[in-house]
């Protein structure tokens, strides 16, 4: 059964523009379309988060999704929204890089059913490698003119730069590549539509352009915003750089933190674009929010649902677990099963010292604090600290006497030590 797609995306925001006749084209019957995606790394990140929902919509709406892994136009570098060229990737690489990102996918998309609307994955790397320059600008070239390259704005914004030295004449025919790219999985694949951020409707529509000049036919072009935060900074940035999809680059600790702190604002936009909760969900998840806005319970919705999509639930309860573990009333059990990753993760940007096994066994209180780590400054500092009960030990106070044992080491390696509520050290003891 077909469901209204283009009805979906615009009350989830996620619709910039439709080229005429697009909805009515989707309610007749199941159509293909294609989201490309660009190779130059091993892993998508959350910036792709948005044509990754597209492209899940569109399956779960009944019609069959193409992610094309752009191999070619991975070797080329697009223009588009970018200040500089990128490097150019060999094909081994590549491939690598398309393996990985399909397992990326397929926490999104079917691509393993017998349905008919299945999702596929292509790379417009298998066939243009056989396509000769002279065949290229012959069959293709001829039929788009400088004049109408030269209008799109991924074009005009590069040359009129003066940040940049212009753009390589590699970036300018990157938008016949990409038209071709349509053209092509409208010949072989019957694919109609291709969808895309914002930034790419000069290259979506090159490639309409394509079809109707060579095909004689008709596609169609559906673009979504491009993501802002509230506050002006990057959507999908975080102080490390990326936020990545793939755990080995962010770990879902990390992932889910993003998530978590996304701004009331933010957090309502961001639900309805990055999960499947049904729009009644939402508004009741919101309504629930608004009347405890100190509770959070959007931000913990929203990054529940979506930690547990790109990584798993189990992942998800780890990172839930690690981001109340400050505040567990059962703390020394609790932190004891994170593992190491999440461990120092949590602990990111807390002061260590190092020791051995053998001074463990023999250091007392005021040598932990003190002399053996420089936690605090002086042994009166630590004498005084321990007199006042402000010194606790993986979250338990202790007084002067106690004594430090292998079994304080967390993941057999790390020591907790609190002076009050503010002030946290690490021992990692080797």
């Amino acid at each position: 059964m077909i469901k209204n797609f283009v009805e979906e995306l615009q009350w989830r925001g996620m619709v910039h523009d439709t080229m005429p006749g697009a909805e009515e084209h989707l309610m007749e019957a199941m159509r293909s379309a294609y989201v490309g995606f660009d190779p130059t790394a091993d892993s998508l990140h959350i910036g792709n988060l948005v044509p990754i929902m597209l492209l899940a919509h569109y399956q779960r709406c009944g019609h069959k999704p193409f992610a094309l892994v752009g191999g070619a136009t991975g070797m080329i570098g697009d223009p588009s929204g970018k200040s500089s060229e990128r490097n150019l990737l060999d094909e081994t690489t590549l491939r690598h890089n398309q393996e990985a990102i399909k397992k990326q996918l397929a926490h999104f998309l079917d691509f393993e059913s017998d349905a008919p609307n299945a999702a596929v994955l292509v790379n417009n790397y298998d066939w243009m490698k056989t396509f000769s320059f002279l065949g290229f600008i012959r069959d293709v070239g001829k039929h788009i003119t400088v004049n109408y390259m030269m209008a799109k704005d991924s074009v005009k914004n590069r040359i009129s730069s003066e940040s940049t030295d212009g753009m390589s004449f590699t970036e300018f025919t990157y938008q016949l590549v990409q038209g071709y790219d349509f053209l092509h999985l409208y010949k072989v694949n019957n694919c109609t539509i291709q969808m895309g951020g914002s930034d790419q409707w000069g290259n979506i529509t090159t490639g309409t352009e394509l079809i109707r000049r060579i095909a004689q036919g008709k596609g169609y072009a559906i673009t979504c915003p491009l993501i802002t935060k509230s506050d002006g900074s990057k959507f999908g940035k975080s102080e490390g750089g990326n936020v990545w999809l793939d755990a080995n680059r962010t770990s879902p600790y990390k992932f889910y933190q993003y998530w978590l702190n996304s701004s009331d604002e933010d957090a309502e936009k961001y639900i309805k674009i990055f999960t499947f909760l049904t729009q009644d969900e939402i508004d009741n998840i919101v309504k629930s929010h608004q009347e405890a806005p100190h509770l959070r319970e959007l931000q913990k919705r929203l990054a529940k649902e979506i930690t547990t999509l790109v990584h798993s639930e189990m992942d998800f309860k780890n990172a839930e677990k690690a981001s109340n573990i400050l505040f567990s009333k059962t703390f020394k059990d609790d932190i004891k099963t994170l593992d190491e990753k999440t461990f120092l993760d949590v602990f990111e940007g807390v002061p260590q010292a190092e020791i051995s096994r053998e001074e463990l066994s023999e250091i007392d209180m005021i040598g932990a604090l003190s002399a053996k780590t420089n936690f605090l400054a002086s042994n009166g500092e630590a004498r005084r600290a321990l007199k006042e009960n402000a010194i606790a030990v993986n979250k338990e106070k202790v007084k002067e006497d106690y004594k430090l044992t292998t079994d304080d080491l967390i993941n057999d390696t790390y020591i907790i030590l609190n002076k009050g509520k503010k002030n946290t050290y690490i021992i990692k003891v080797n």
